[in-house]
């Protein structure tokens, strides 16, 4: 073939491409040079209730909406698909419904795939201008698959009877609502998935989905912010963020529950800052750090610094009405696990909120000199500034920010669930509550750890360190 017929060839292809793309807007979704990670991530996960927590303009309605179609259609590129599916979109009222979740379905919905609509209002032929009940579109394996809309305004009767494939919340639905809609994907073994700005602070989402204090295994969420969307220009992300307050940019920016005057650590990312554990070296351990209680939890936890500087919180002990024996013994037993360094006597050193020093109704000895005599060598002399504490942990959760870094291993569940629920008092101070793991990392890393001495590291030890962080990234 000549050259100028390849030319003419490859010519006619872009132009045929370039119609399939304008008439189906599903295949630009994520296909260009720019890509929306979290968004891919999103639809990567199995998990069976998942929820995007995203600013506004971040791109989650996006997820919702392909998300949707592709169950639908049969074409979801990261799950089994099958025909005849049958799903809801809920929105907060029908004009929401008309305005959202409806104008995005329509917009990544190619009229190729229409079966039928029924309309509530207006009429069929202009459907973007009314308000849809169903749509129903043609799988890919021969059946009809239907979404159907609805609206929390209807009130939970309107939400009983069905059997469905999926629900998707286009923004946070009341509880009885989210409940209803949790059994009817019951039977299919369907799946929930919401897509939602936390505008309304700290409600049953927060428990339920954000903290997942029920420990539901298929409970999945990520964060969305403006600058995760990469089709969001900068100059338009800092306008946006001169016109807002500081609480609500938690919201509004980082898609983050927001109550009062907002988190005391909006920096903190579980997508960044938790990750999976991994065998530390030796050399990068440095103290354990303890808030005392014997009604009120104690917490303590493992640190440890590699020679970046780079903080870890590698081990938890949390526990709550248990005497000093009982938290000695379990924090011998975890150091002892760990392989933690102890001192000539067997000892491990630990730092501990000075309360310790106060003596308890039931004996004469201190709390401190208590876990002393059981082998946890503790120093009570911290510094307890927590403006300053907080500034600090602050600038070890920026990423780059010169002064390290922290990580925080997954099975400190504790810690990580207290960094999503430390908030701001009224006042200039964090709430006191649920802050134990708060406290003590402070008098951590008010130490200003240092990086170890970097020793000469052999060829096995160097390859072992590059897959350290690997993992970690």
């Amino acid at each position: 073939m000549r050259t100028e017929d390849i030319v003419s060839r490859l010519s006619e292809i872009e132009k045929e491409l370039k119609k399939r793309r304008a008439d189906n807007k599903l295949l630009a979704y994520n296909s260009g040079s720019k890509k929306h990670k979290k968004q891919i991530v999103f639809h990567r996960c199995k998990k069976r209730n998942r929820w995007v927590f995203g600013g506004n303009r971040s791109g989650k309605t996006e997820c919702g909406a392909v998300e949707c179609l592709w169950m639908l259609r049969g074409v979801h590129p990261y799950r089994k698909n099958r025909k005849d599916v049958f799903g809801w979109s809920v929105s907060l009222s029908q004009q929401v419904q008309r305005d959202v979740a409806q104008s995005k379905i329509l917009y990544y919905l190619p009229k190729s795939w229409i079966a039928d609509i029924v309309m509530l209002s207006g009429r069929k032929d202009s459907p973007a201008s009314g308000v849809i009940d169903q749509i129903k579109i043609k799988n890919v394996f021969g059946g009809i698959s239907t979404l159907g809309f609805k609206s929390c305004d209807q009130g939970r009767e309107k939400f009983q009877g069905s059997s469905l494939d999926f629900v998707w919340f286009d923004e946070e639905p009341p509880r009885d609502i989210y409940e209803e809609c949790v059994m009817r994907v019951m039977d299919r073994r369907g799946d929930i998935f919401g897509t939602m700005t936390p505008l309304k602070g700290r409600t049953f989402i927060f428990n339920e989905i954000y903290l997942n204090a029920n420990k539901n295994p298929e409970v999945w969420h990520e964060f969305m912010t403006w600058e995760d969307n990469p089709f969001l220009p900068k100059k338009e992300i800092k306008q946006l963020e001169c016109a807002l307050s500081a609480s609500a940019l938690d919201a509004r920016k980082y898609g983050k529950f927001s109550e009062g005057a907002g988190l005391v650590y909006p920096e903190f990312d579980e997508s960044v800052h938790v990750i999976k554990p991994f065998c530390v070296p030796k050399e990068w351990q440095d103290i354990i750090s303890i808030d005392p209680g014997l009604n009120n939890p104690l917490s303590a936890h493992w640190y440890c610094v590699d020679w970046d500087g780079n903080v870890y919180a590698v081990a938890e002990h949390f526990a709550s009405g248990k005497d000093v024996d009982y938290h000695a013994q379990a924090i011998k037993e975890i150091s002892e696990k760990l392989g933690w360094r102890t001192d000539e006597r067997g000892r491990v050193r630990a730092l501990i909120d000075s309360a310790a020093n106060q003596r308890t109704l039931a004996s004469q000895k201190s709390v401190a000199e208590l876990f002393c005599e059981r082998g946890i060598l503790v120093n009570t002399k911290v510094d307890k500034d927590v403006f300053a504490g907080i500034s600090r942990v602050k600038s070890f959760l920026k990423q780059g920010g010169g002064e390290g870094n922290l990580y925080i291993f997954s099975n400190c569940v504790n810690m990580i669930a207290e960094f999503k629920s430390y908030y701001w008092a009224a006042g200039d101070s964090p709430v006191k509550r649920d802050d134990h793991c708060m406290d003590e990392l402070r008098y951590y890393i008010m130490t200003r750890p240092r990086p170890p001495e970097r020793q000469i590291a052999s060829p096995i030890l160097s390859d072992k360190l590059r897959r350290i962080r690997r993992r970690r990234r």
